[in-house]
This record gives structure tokens, C-alpha cells and sequence, in this order.
């Protein structure tokens, strides 16, 4: 009883808040790394000579190898641990980012082959990056905490737009497409050492007291999730038995088809907006890169606010279901507003209208946060990938049928019909089908 009453009285330290600032960097750079064909792609299409359904096809290979890897990267995480998938995720994304510079050196067929190929790897090397990110979140943080947690984390996909984009654009404008890919692949594989130094379990770290290690616990925080030992001594591994569980549960079936949906706003927003921006409105490769900062930056608060919200809400009405669904029903019908860039011909306006879908996407963005909430604590890395999994499906097909649209149509009007469409059923989703909120029991 007397150590129990120490520790509440030692003031806590806040080593968590750390942790999700470095997890919002490490986002930060897996974002840019996603966005260096959209601010190179034009450059590249130029001098590799594709055209807009190529693209579409070298941009799915992110995807697919993305989605490919959810599985086996979830398992690795549940098995091995955060800290060591973690690094290893980071470091091989960054050498393949890095790879694609040197495309130029082939010619014709053979460039698209090796861009598709170190598209494709960098995918896979990406996919245990954001079950990760749920998955330290869960251990660190309170369930009250949580959703401005990931809401700070998931908001960096904004933030890589607004700082990597200029210099992006300015990269590509001064010393050539090929430069993009050199930038961030030597920025990742410098950050991913550092990942060896701040990522640790709760218990673990040398930055944390008991006293904010008891308190996080007591907030449902999973602290023990990377020491469980089995009666051998070993570290447990998920039991992929509980799969079937997990894609028969209609909360998460919900919960995955609106991460799809919310997911095709992402992947327009990196991959296409700057592309739309440069060839529909006729704005050249530097500028592009500035003017995509300004919804970013809409998107970056947005996201912000939608957690901040969230927890206030969870504070107030101590209700998961009130507190995730509202931001998320919220923000994805206000995305919709991207669609009035149809009827517009000013610069000026289709910037407003787009940073006003991207605030909404921001808001909205909580999937993370849910999934946190949801996933049983014996498999939340894989219940992570496989949540992921179904999301980044939409990283394969949309932008293969953007790029169809664009190429059938010449334009991008239906396109963007096709992308709020998906915020529209995102947010049916999460009204709809979900039911309550809550931590999934596993059946033994």
C-alpha cells in the first residue's frame, strides 16, 4: 500500500507525448516518401515517356504490395515486437525510395518495370509502419488520451505535404525529378536509427517513471503487450486461429469498409491532387508544390481538431461510440465540398474548396484512433494489418481508376465525383454499419 501511495505521488513523466512526436515524424517521411511521384510525375512522364494510365498502374504498386504486406507485418509486430519491425520498416522504405532515382538510367518498358519494382518494394516494406503506430499508441497511451494521440500522428500525413512539398517542388524545379527520391530516401535511413533510441515498450523505457507507467495502465493502456511469455519462456505469437473472428465481426467490417473509403480521399490528396493542379489547371511543377501545402495545412489542423474533439467528447459523455463516430461522420460529409471545383474556374477557389475537403478528411481521419479502441489485446498487430489491409485496397484502385477516368475523359470532374463519393459512404459506414465502439473479445 505505502509504494502504491508513492507512486501516485511522484509526479508523472511525460515520455508518451515523446514517443507519438517521433511517431508523427516517422509519419511525416513515410508520407513524403508516398508523395514523390506526385510532385515528380510529371517530370518523369516527360522524360520516360508514359502517359496517365501508366502512372495509375506505377502508382498501385505501392498499394498492392502495401496490402500484400498487412498480414505478415502485422505478425512480425505481434511477434518480434515494435521496436525491432519498426526500425527494419523505416530502413528498407528508405532504401527504396532512394532506389527510384536511379529509374533514369533505363529506357522505355524497362524505366516503368524498375519504377513498378521499387514502388512495389517500398510498399512492402511500408506495411508494418501504421499497424505499428496503432500499436504503440495502445500501449502508451489512455483511452482518453488516445484519439489526440493518433490524430497527432496521422495528422503528419498533412504536415508532409506542407513541408516536404515546396522542397519537393523546388528539388525537381532546380536539379531534376531524380533528386526528389535521393532527398527523402537519405532522410528516412537517418531517422530509422533513431528509432532504435525512442522506441520501447512502457516498462522499458529509460524515459518513463512508474508513476506515468501506473498511469497509463490504469487509463487502458496496453503496457505489457510486447512482454507476455508463454510457459516455455518464449514470446507469444498471435494465434492466426482468431482471424476468422476478426473478419466475421460486424464492427470491424464497418470500421474496414470506412478506413477503404477514407483512405481513396488520401491517396487522391498525395498521389493525384498535385497532378490535377499541374495539368487541368495549368499551374507549373514549383508552384504546384506551394499551392498543395495550403490544403495540406487545412488537413493538418483538421486532424488535429477531430482528435482534440474526439477526447473531449470521450471526457464528457465517457461513450466511444459518441465520441469517434461524430468527428468521423462530420469530416467526411464536409470533404464533399471538393466537388464544387467542377464549377469553378478560379485558382483561388479550387484551393478553398480543396482545403476545405481537406480540413473535413483531417476531422475525420480517426480510424487509427478506433482501432486502438477495438483490436483485442492478444493480436492488435495483426488486427492492425488486417485493418490496414482493407483500407490500402483503396491504394490499388483508386488510383488505377482515376487514371482511367482521367484518360478516358481528358479531365478530372468525374474523378473527383468518384472521390467524394467515397467520403460519402465512409461516413454510412461509421453511421450505419459500426454499431457500438468497444474493445473486440477474442473467443478462446
Amino acid at each position: 500500500m505505502e509504494l502504491n501511495n508513492t507512486v501516485h505521488t511522484l509526479k508523472k513523466t511525460n515520455t508518451r507525448w515523446m514517443i507519438v512526436v517521433f511517431l508523427f515524424i516517422v509519419t511525416a517521411i513515410n508520407y513524403g516518401d508516398r508523395a514523390t511521384l506526385g510532385i515528380a510525375g510529371k517530370a518523369m512522364q516527360g522524360e520516360l515517356g508514359f502517359d496517365a494510365a501508366d502512372m495509375g498502374w506505377v502508382m498501385s504498386s505501392f498499394g498492392i504490395a502495401y496490402v500484400i504486406g498487412q498480414l505478415p507485418g502485422g505478425w512480425l509486430l505481434d511477434k518480434f515486437g515494435s521496436k525491432r519491425i519498426y526500425f527494419c520498416s523505416i530502413l528498407f522504405w528508405s532504401i527504396f525510395t532512394l532506389l527510384q532515382g536511379t529509374v533514369h538510367f533505363f529506357v522505355g518498358a524497362w524505366a516503368i518495370s524498375m519504377l513498378f519494382t521499387f514502388r512495389f518494394l517500398m510498399g512492402f516494406a511500408e506495411a508494418p509502419s501504421f499497424p505499428g503506430n496503432s500499436r504503440i499508441t495502445a500501449a502508451w497511451f489512455p483511452a482518453k488520451e488516445r484519439a489526440t494521440a493518433v490524430a497527432i500522428f496521422n495528422s503528419a500525413q498533412y504536415f508532409a505535404t506542407v513541408i516536404f512539398a515546396p522542397i519537393m517542388g523546388w528539388l525537381t524545379h532546380e536539379y531534376g525529378w531524380q533528386s526528389v527520391f535521393f532527398f527523402m530516401g537519405g532522410v528516412g535511413i537517418i531517422v530509422s536509427f533513431a528509432a532504435l533510441f525512442m522506441i520501447h515498450n512502457p516498462k522499458e523505457h529509460p524515459w518513463a517513471n512508474e508513476a506515468e507507467v501506473q498511469y497509463i495502465a490504469e487509463g487502458g493502456a496496453l503496457v505489457d503487450m510486447d512482454q507476455k511469455k508463454d510457459s516455455t519462456g518464449k514470446k507469444q505469437g498471435p494465434k492466426l486461429s482468431y482471424l476468422l473472428q476478426l473478419v466475421s465481426n460486424r464492427m470491424l467490417l464497418g470500421v474496414y469498409l470506412g478506413q477503404y473509403c477514407i483512405n481513396c480521399l488520401t491517396f487522391f490528396f498525395i498521389s493525384w491532387f498535385p497532378i490535377y493542379l499541374a495539368t487541368e489547371r495549368g499551374m507549373n511543377i514549383k508552384a504546384v508544390g506551394f499551392a498543395a501545402a495550403i490544403p495540406a495545412i487545412c488537413g493538418f489542423i483538421g486532424g488535429i481538431s477531430g482528435g482534440v474533439f474526439s477526447d473531449y467528447l470521450m471526457r464528457k459523455t465517457g461513450s466511444l461510440s459518441i465520441a469517434r463516430k461524430t468527428p468521423i461522420v462530420m469530416g467526411m460529409l464536409f470533404s464533399m465540398t471538393m466537388i464544387f471545383c467542377n464549377y469553378v474556374d478560379s485558382i483561388a477557389l479550387v484551393i478553398l474548396f480543396m482545403s476545405m475537403a481537406f480540413f473535413g478528411k483531417g476531422v475525420g481521419a480517426l480510424g487509427w484512433a478506433v482501432m486502438a479502441d477495438t483490436a483485442p489485446k492478444e493480436m492488435s498487430g495483426l488486427a492492425g494489418g488486417l485493418f490496414n489491409m482493407f483500407g490500402n485496397a483503396s491504394s490499388i484502385i483508386s488510383p488505377i481508376i482515376i487514371g482511367y477516368i482521367v484518360a478516358w475523359s481528358g479531365r478530372f470532374e468525374w474523378a473527383l465525383v468518384f472521390v467524394a463519393g467515397h467520403a460519402f459512404v465512409a461516413a454510412f459506414s461509421y453511421l450505419i454499419l459500426v454499431g457500438p465502439i468497444k474493445r473486440m473479445e477474442l473467443k478462446k
